[in-house]
């Protein structure tokens, strides 16, 4: 048994949605541990509770029954304040269509995590700038809007966006999704660069070359985990695509 304590620890994890007397069950006592620097990914078909999942260790939602703990907290049952103020320190988020407001430019969007922590301006540039040269974007993006940019560096917004903060863990949700095969690449290689540089990483996706680069993959099926692969770094996308 693993000593160590989970950045990310979900416990026999129940969520059922109604609407009036239908029931629909997301997830079914479903338990999930994510280490520090750990880079899962997570699989499985369309309505086994992949979103579900994520939405609840985001923080998002709430489970029906069961625990969530941050660091070793107990949060499940914390108020809608006190999760705001978690999800905004300790958890970055990255989406399939970037999730950018193009009516601000690229460093107002990358500060935005910043700004409810009461930090000065020339404080959040500078870690903005820092956030976005660290994801392999360019300073010369700052002033843009973010459809003035391709898919692939509008992605790379998002996650300068998502670890501007310092989270614990980046929870990605099929953040190649809506790319082009070397554009996905360079958003992989992105991660496991982050990821070799210590930070936590949690991957939904349906790409099998994707969840390929990552240290586990774990089979979401009927709202619980149904197994855990080893991934095979031959058919991750960073060998099966050239650059």
């Amino acid at each position: 048994m693993d000593s160590r304590r989970p950045v990310l620890e979900l416990v026999d994890v129940v969520k059922v949605y109604r609407a009036g007397e239908v029931v629909t069950w997301g997830l079914r006592g479903l338990s999930l541990r994510v280490y520090r620097s750990e880079f899962i990914a997570i699989m499985g078909p369309s309505g086994s509770g992949k979103t579900t999942l994520l939405n609840i260790a985001g923080l998002l939602d709430r489970p029906t029954r069961g625990k969530v703990y941050i660091e070793g907290v107990d949060v499940s049952r914390l108020s809608d304040h006190w999760l705001a103020r978690l999800r905004n320190r300790y958890i970055g988020f990255v989406f399939q269509q970037f999730n950018l407001i193009n009516r601000l430019t690229v460093l107002e969007n990358i500060e935005l995590p910043l700004i409810p922590r009461g930090i000065p301006r020339q404080e959040r540039r500078k870690r903005a700038i820092k956030a976005l040269l660290s994801v392999g974007g360019d300073v010369s993006w700052l002033p843009k809007k973010p459809l003035q940019l391709s898919g692939g560096q509008q992605q790379r917004v998002a996650i300068a966006r998502a670890i501007v903060g310092g989270p614990y863990i980046i929870l990605a949700d099929e953040p190649t999704g809506a790319l082009d095969r070397r554009t996905a690449r360079l958003v992989i290689e992105t991660f496991v660069k982050l990821n070799k540089r210590g930070q936590t990483i949690m991957v939904v996706t349906h790409d099998p070359e994707v969840a390929n680069c990552a240290h586990k993959i774990y089979q979401i099926r009927d709202g619980k985990i149904a197994g855990i692969k080893e991934p095979d770094p031959s058919r991750c996308i960073l060998s099966t695509v050239k650059p």
